[in-house]
């Protein structure tokens, strides 16, 4: 009798010792493809028609034109070598134009483009369409601030207001139809294309994203994700952001990089 519980305390060590390594197998596993590196190339939509004519642009959308075109094109040239994992817009057309001629002129083969709604520009709600000036000398005139076409009352605007949040909730609050994001909204959707974005690369085993979205949500997004490192600077047309996101942690490589452009 003696004899045999020995026998099954080994059995159930053993079965144990199995199973168990197993388990940690698997863990190991899934930490090895969490610590699996993910480089985002997030990029500003090519010029439009409104940024043309100088008009309020965030669910309203109006086509590239030509200069916006040749943008996307040299900002695709300049990423030609990058093999992608995944690629990712909003439904907007400027931003899924501007994504599917970045693709055109890879030399891999591409991933299927995605379509992501949490990067989407802000709702500008009554201000759609308007003029900038009207908009922007709206909150930045109490500031002792105006709007220009060089945006460089923009960086004080944002240290007025402590940051993209006060931007957001002021235009929020001064639009007469009461249908413009605040902040919380516009984050709350950001951050989840975001995270939804980092959840599917993760499967792929990491790897190059492409991310097409406006400059209104890329500062919004850069300020939740790498707090303190930006500073209200231009994010211009086809500008490029790189970042990389490794063990649950986002790092800024760079921002709003329009070298290529100058091609």
């Amino acid at each position: 009798m003696k004899k045999f519980g020995l026998a099954l305390l080994a059995i159930v060590a053993v079965s144990f010792s199995f199973f168990g390594g197993v388990n940690n197998a698997e863990a190991k596993g899934n930490t090895d493809n969490q610590e699996k590196p993910i480089t985002i190339y997030l990029v500003r939509h090519g010029k439009t028609w409104f940024n043309t004519t100088g008009q309020v642009q965030g669910f309203a959308d109006t086509p590239l034109t030509d200069v916006g075109i040749d943008q996307a094109k040299l900002v695709g040239g300049s990423l030609a070598d990058v093999k992608f994992s995944g690629a990712y817009s909003s439904d907007l057309g400027r931003q899924r134009s501007t994504a599917q001629l970045i693709l055109a002129e890879n030399n891999k083969k591409t991933p299927t483009l995605t379509e992501n709604n949490g990067f989407r520009e802000k709702n500008f709600g009554g201000f759609e369409g308007q003029t900038n000036e009207v908009m922007w000398n709206t909150i930045m005139a109490p500031h002792g601030l105006a709007y220009k076409d060089d945006w460089s009352d923009y960086s004080a605007l944002v240290e007025a207001l402590g940051g993209e949040a006060g931007v957001v909730d002021a235009i929020a609050a001064a639009d007469e139809t009461g249908t413009a994001e605040n902040f919380a909204t516009v984050q709350k959707r950001g951050l989840a294309g975001m995270k939804k974005v980092i959840k599917q690369t993760e499967k792929k085993d990491g790897g190059n994203v492409l991310i097409v979205s406006s400059g209104g949500m890329i500062p919004i997004l850069l300020e939740e994700i790498v707090p303190g490192q930006y500073q209200g600077e231009d994010i211009g047309n086809c500008s490029i952001t790189t970042l990389k996101y490794q063990a649950g942690k986002y790092t800024l490589e760079k921002l709003a990089d329009t070298s290529h452009l100058d091609e």
